[in-house]
């Protein structure tokens, strides 16, 4: 009787836990996972659009998703990356700060077995990023410094207001415009600075250099948001009709802009597009299935007065 009842025992106990160790190991595989999603700021509705687009495009994948907003800011960028480590994501959608700075934080994410999808900016590094999708800023460049000199009739002063000068977009974008801006020596650039790709600092660089250079007929921004601060300090100043104002990155406002006589052309970028596919690509990489390029190009579009009904927002 004794031995009966033993052995009811340890099949009882058997059943149990295999019944518990199955579920336990069906719990860890249905366990949802998790992409951060890193962005250089949120201070630029840009930048809102890219980091909002790609945690959609996740969740809609099924992950759970936090945003985590650097603020321009190295230190805080490191942090973030210290944050995800330790709470064992399972990849980062990344826009970097530093092209040079952002590197150590995508290999630390690497060692940890956590790949990262670099968007919009690149870091300088062929192997640490799971993939880079990148706006051609360069040719987009090109085109802007084409329409530049037809609008300057190729002669007159002009200002460059550059973004960050660790975002190696920031130089894309310069020396694509001066690749062409270059070649006519009647067009002088009077001033050169950085404003950070910021609205208010470019308000404020724009306001100083005018004080110095009375004499200015354009003004070059790396992108739509410091265009729009440079526009403020001009219309600020009763300059509005004297000095053209040329941006990147094919914003809403930049576009209203446009519609509206204020700023002269943007060239436009396709965030949703490179936060989409990103998120695309770490979920292909999750599971296994990654088909894609290291480094990829998406091409982008002048915008000006003549083309301007084709982008302009619905609202």
């Amino acid at each position: 009787m004794t031995y009966k009842s033993n052995l009811t025992k340890q099949i009882l106990l058997l059943i149990f836990l295999c019944g518990f160790l199955g579920c336990s190991s069906t719990t860890q595989e249905n366990k949802q996972k998790k992409i951060a999603v890193v962005i250089s700021t949120l201070n630029n509705p840009w930048f809102v659009v890219l980091g909002e687009s790609a945690a959609k495009r996740a969740q809609e994948l099924g992950y759970e998703t936090q945003i985590f907003d650097s603020q321009n800011n190295s230190s805080k960028e490191a942090e973030h990356f210290d944050n995800i480590i330790a709470m064992g994501y399972d990849a980062i959608l990344f826009n970097p700060t530093d092209a040079d700075g952002s590197v150590l934080n995508v290999k630390r994410a690497k060692t940890a077995g956590i790949p990262t999808f670099c968007m919009d900016r690149e870091i300088n590094s062929q192997d640490a990023a799971a993939s880079q999708l990148l706006s051609d800023s360069f040719t987009g460049c090109v085109k802007l410094g084409e329409y530049f000199v037809r609008q300057m009739n190729q002669k007159g002063n002009y200002v460059e207001i550059l973004g960050l000068v660790g975002d190696n977009n920031t130089w894309n974008r310069s020396n694509g415009f001066h690749s062409v801006v270059d070649e006519f020596p009647k067009l002088k650039m009077v001033a050169q600075q950085s404003a950070d790709f910021d609205r208010n600092k470019a308000m404020d660089v724009m306001e100083t250099i005018m004080q110095a250079q009375p004499n200015i007929d354009a003004v070059f921004c790396g992108n739509d948001a410091m265009a729009l601060g440079a526009y403020q300090a001009i219309l600020a100043a009763g300059k509005a009709d004297e000095i053209k104002v040329f941006g990147f990155d094919g914003s809403n406002d930049a576009i209203r802009a446009i519609a509206n006589d204020k700023i002269a052309a943007t060239v436009m970028q396709f965030p949703v597009l490179m936060a989409h596919k990103s998120a695309e690509f770490a979920d292909q990489t999750i599971k296994g299935q990654a088909q894609f390029s290291n480094k990829m190009p998406v091409e982008v579009e002048l915008v000006t007065k003549e083309n301007i009904e084709k982008y302009l927002p619905e609202n």
